[in-house]
């Protein structure tokens, strides 16, 4: 399993209009093939950065998968538009600490 984490930098006093256009695109993204979970918070010092945190089976299934799907483009219109810079999105391997 991997976790996308991307810090969504949004155009300050767009902040509602963000979150109204997540709940629209969050059943695009849930609905993929290897979408294990995702969760959106907002940051208490900086309201207009978002943590968006996504489960995937692996990263194929992200960038392969969710990127090219019709999804995505229908994602990117409602989401992409609020975002300034365009965030940086990395991929996370759990490390075992046991």
């Amino acid at each position: 399993m991997i976790t996308e984490h991307a810090l969504l930098p949004v155009r300050p006093g767009r902040e509602d209009d963000f979150e109204a256009a997540f709940r629209t695109a969050r059943p695009l993204i849930a609905g993929q093939p290897g979408f294990r979970s995702i969760s959106l918070s907002r940051s208490a010092e900086s309201p207009s950065t978002y943590l968006l945190l996504v489960e995937w089976d692996s990263i194929a299934d992200h960038e392969e998968g969710f990127r090219r799907s019709p999804e995505y483009l229908e994602w990117k219109r409602l989401l992409h538009s609020f975002y300034e810079p365009f965030p940086v999105v990395e991929h996370f391997v759990e490390i075992d600490l046991d």
